[in-house]
């Protein structure tokens, strides 16, 4: 990570100032997990239905008027695809998002709702990257990639700022589910005295195995099949990556059946809808993986599911 591409606390704390009047200040509430107090941090009630718009928000507001004119270029399952659609939409700035064919339904629709022209790939034979920057090409389109930026990372660490200001003693620890880990390392920088759990599917751990070999590990050819569409990440990026080894975060992994289990749970315990991605965090809490102490805070980072999907999980 170059000099250029480092983030730091102040700019986290800038961000939160820039985009304060653009996002939703997300409750953080009080649950219980094997009879220890732990608190969900509810980004699947930002607007947009995740913590993407953070980070969106605070890329867009920063383009020149000239930038804006030419629009903007996304790419996305889904969560960051929307973010920077509405972000975009209240802007008056024209945006284009490149996703996946398989992408959930409810985030193609989302998106869609907010004005956003979309342009569909394979994501097992085609590079997302690839399009964005041809398209990019083309219009003069700024490309606003969904972690490998500093002003994205800097406002997705917002919500660790919120934390700070909502919990009633400081965090000890904080579990944050990983993709690319631009939420996680944003949280990171915004609460440097907390411990950092990030949490992957199976099969998809590339941050985990980047950490654990010291360089930058994509995900296998092979990698399985998941419920977890927003954190198919094919591998992260040395911004992310170089913030999250700087902090010696704990890397652990959580399997199909548990992320079923913590969306099931959410529902009834609090009713709260919560996508599987958003929720890998929680299932490696309620799993046993990561054991549940004072002071600990989960992030619920999105609730865009399948209406159809979520009935059948709360069903099981």
């Amino acid at each position: 990570m170059s000099e250029t591409e480092k983030v730091t606390r102040e700019e986290v704390i800038t961000a939160g100032k820039r985009i304060a009047g653009s996002i939703e200040r997300t409750p953080l509430i009080e649950s219980e997990v094997r009879g220890q107090r732990i608190w969900l941090k509810c980004e699947c009630l930002q607007t947009g239905g995740a913590f993407k718009l953070r980070g969106a928000s605070n890329r867009l507001l920063q383009l020149s008027e000239d930038e804006r004119q030419r629009g903007v270029v996304a790419f996305s399952s889904g969560n960051h695809a929307r973010g920077v659609a509405i972000a975009a939409r209240r802007l008056a700035i024209p945006a284009i998002i490149v996703m996946p064919k398989d992408a959930p339904a409810v985030k193609v629709e989302g998106t869609r709702a907010e004005g956003a022209e979309i342009v569909f790939f394979d994501r097992y034979r085609e590079s997302r990257e690839g399009i964005a920057a041809q398209i990019s090409g083309e219009t003069g389109g700024t490309v606003v990639p969904s972690f490998d930026d500093v002003h994205i990372v800097a406002g997705q660490g917002t919500a660790g700022l919120e934390i700070l200001e909502q919990m009633p003693t400081a965090p000890k620890r904080i579990i944050v589910p990983c993709g690319g880990g631009g939420l996680a390392s944003g949280i990171a920088l915004a609460c440097p005295e907390a411990e950092i759990v990030i949490v992957e599917p199976e099969g998809w751990d590339d941050m985990k195995n980047s950490l654990a070999q010291g360089k930058i590990v994509p995900v296998g050819v092979d990698a399985p099949a998941t419920l977890c569409d927003a954190l198919q990440t094919p591998h992260v990026s040395p911004i992310t990556f170089g913030i999250l080894q700087d902090r010696q975060v704990t890397a652990v992994t959580a399997s199909e059946g548990a992320v079923r289990d913590a969306v099931r749970w959410a529902w009834e315990k609090h009713q709260l809808l919560v996508e599987p991605g958003g929720a890998i965090a929680l299932a490696a809490l309620l799993s046993g993986e990561i054991a549940s102490v004072e002071g600990t805070v989960v992030v619920l980072s999105g609730g865009n599911i399948d209406p159809a999907l979520h009935a059948q999980i709360v069903a099981e």
